[in-house]
Parts: structure tokens; C-alpha cells; sequence
């Protein structure tokens, strides 16, 4: 879709509005042993391990060294439960094509690892949990020629994937790791009321709104991509904590400097307490998630 041509979906903001070109950076989380994790996202994941300080560990995809992942380490970080808490519900990585996703498959079988899966219509996906319990979601898009919408809503859906025609469509090649290409494509959080979670991050941030019939969640995209951002209530809480593995932050990153002090204006015009420090922006949303806005 071209850039500034609304889709046929949707409904934008009431006021400010993010651009099309809007796409997400990394995300920081919270573990309780790093040497495990690092473990986890480099062996199972397939990430590569990046500079960084003691203390804290930055992975990304096969060339690119910007990282996709930030671990810290609380060595007593509380796992999380069965139920979840607010805050993270799963973040999710996206890979270039359907090839992509079947040598993954491949290689979590050959791991041994269990991965949940299904099929979303807009998309395939793989489903995960890493050593702290924290989510992950590995997902390739069908093109956006074959997306669906239904009175202005992009049909979404859950049915099985068809994992035997996933593989096949990663042919013979071996997986050598999260191929160049791959990016963060969503992040789906825990929150404790849509209608307090569409104030925030759609009459304020400026995301549209994409599907709001789907039980018990609200879709919000830019730029008519199937959802930057995913909530729910599927969790009763409590919040995370600053004891628990968690999401510390996760990153919009806009095209220039100006979109960010709007966005930021715009938060700030709603209530909301924005630090700013150069061409960044950080806010907490009203269960205290933070959302860092940026240029890269």
C-alpha cells in the first residue's frame, strides 16, 4: 500500500495519527540468570549474541547488528506464572518469508523443542516460552494482497496451521540461524481494561485501531500492517513487577525526530508523563509497560 493512502480498513486516531512508515525496534526484558537466556535465544532462537556491557546481553538476526532482544539480568527474578501478569503477553519476531519460518520448524524439531502454532490468516505462527516463562512468537505474513477485511476490520482469526505445508515450503536448506531480514513485528501485552488501553495507545500514541471484535483483545497498527500491537485481558494480574522476569520496554521507532516530539506532544496533551532525552521518548502506559519512541 502506498504511503499515505489510507486502506480499506480501520479507524484511525482522533487526533494525532503515526506514520505509515512506523516500525518497531527492540525489546528489553528482564531474566533471572543471563547465561541461560543467552543460551535460549542463540541456540533455539537463533539470534547472535552482540557487543554489549557486563551485565546485560543485546542479540540480533544474521546481518544486522542492530539487536532485536536486550537481556538484563535480576538474578532474583520471579518466573512467570501460569496465569501471566500484566504487562507482556508475547513479543514477536517476524521472519522475511514462509520458507523462513519452515526451516525454523525444522530445527525446534531436531531441538526437541515444544512450540504451539497456528494460523491467523494474515499470518503463520510458532508460539514459545523462554526459560523465565516469558512469550515469543515466530511468524512469517501471507502478502497483503490476500488479507481480508470486514466493515472496516481486518479479519483476523486462530484455526491450526498447516505445519506439514510449512516445512515443505522450507525445502532442503538447513536452518543457520534467524536469517537477514528479520525484524520485531509485534508486541501483544496483558492490560487491565481495552477501553483504558484504547485511550492510551490510540487517542493518544496515535495507532488505529484494526480488529476490536476478537474476544477479550484490540488489534492497533500504522500504516495498514495487520498489528504493531496487540492487548487483551486474558490475564488477571497482578502487574509485573520490578522482582519478576518481565518486559522492561518495548520500541516504536518513527521516521524523524519532529514525529517523535509529536507523539510526544500528543501523550503529553492526554495526561500522560513523557520523559524525553534527545530524539527519544519513553512513557509508561497506565500498567506501567514502558514505550520507548525513537528514530532507530
Amino acid at each position: 500500500m502506498p504511503l499515505g493512502i489510507l486502506p480499506p480498513y480501520g479507524i484511525e486516531p482522533p487526533g494525532y495519527r503515526l506514520p505509515d512508515e512506523t516500525r518497531l525496534g527492540a525489546v528489553r526484558l528482564q531474566v533471572r540468570n543471563l547465561a541461560r537466556s543467552v543460551d535460549y535465544y542463540e541456540r533455539v532462537l537463533g539470534l547472535r549474541r552482540l557487543p554489549m556491557p557486563e551485565g546485560e546481553a543485546a542479540l540480533g538476526p544474521e546481518g544486522d547488528d542492530r539487536p532485536l532482544v536486550w537481556l538484563k539480568e535480576h538474578e532474583d527474578a520471579r518466573p512467570v506464572p501460569p496465569g501471566g501478569r500484566l504487562g507482556l503477553y508475547h513479543f514477536a519476531i517476524l521472519v522475511p518469508d514462509r520458507a523462513a519460518l519452515g526451516r525454523f520448524v525444522r530445527h525446534l524439531g531436531e531441538l526437541g523443542e515444544y512450540a504451539g502454532s497456528a494460523d491467523h490468516a494474515v499470518s503463520e505462527a510458532l508460539y514459545l516460552n523462554d526459560p523465565d516463562g516469558l512469550g515469543i512468537e515466530v511468524y512469517a505474513d501471507r502478502p497483503r494482497s490476500s488479507w481480508r477485511h470486514q466493515s472496516r476490520q481486518l479479519y483476523m482469526t486462530t484455526e491450526p496451521l498447516d505445519i506439514r505445508g510449512v516445512i515443505a515450503a522450507g525445502g532442503n536448506r538447513g536452518w543457520t540461524g534467524m536469517p537477514s531480514g528479520t525484524v520485531m513485528g509485534h508486541v501483544h501485552l496483558h492490560v487491565g481494561d481495552l477501553d483504558r488501553a484504547a485511550a492510551f495507545y490510540h487517542q493518544s500514541l496515535g495507532l488505529d485501531k484494526v480488529v476490536w471484535s476478537y474476544p477479550g483483545a484490540l488489534f492497533l497498527s500504522a500504516g495498514g500492517y495487520h498489528h504493531h500491537l496487540g492487548t487483551n485481558t486474558w490475564s488477571s494480574g497482578p502487574p509485573a513487577g520490578d522482582s519478576d522476569a518481565r518486559l522492561l520496554s518495548w520500541t516504536i521507532v518513527l521516521p524523524a525526530a519532529g514525529d517523535v516530539a509529536a507523539a510526544a506532544r500528543s501523550l503529553e496533551a492526554a495526561g500522560y508523563a513523557v520523559e524525553r532525552e534527545g530524539d527519544r521518548a519513553t512513557v509508561a502506559d497506565p500498567w506501567g509497560t514502558r514505550v520507548r519512541i525513537s528514530t532507530e
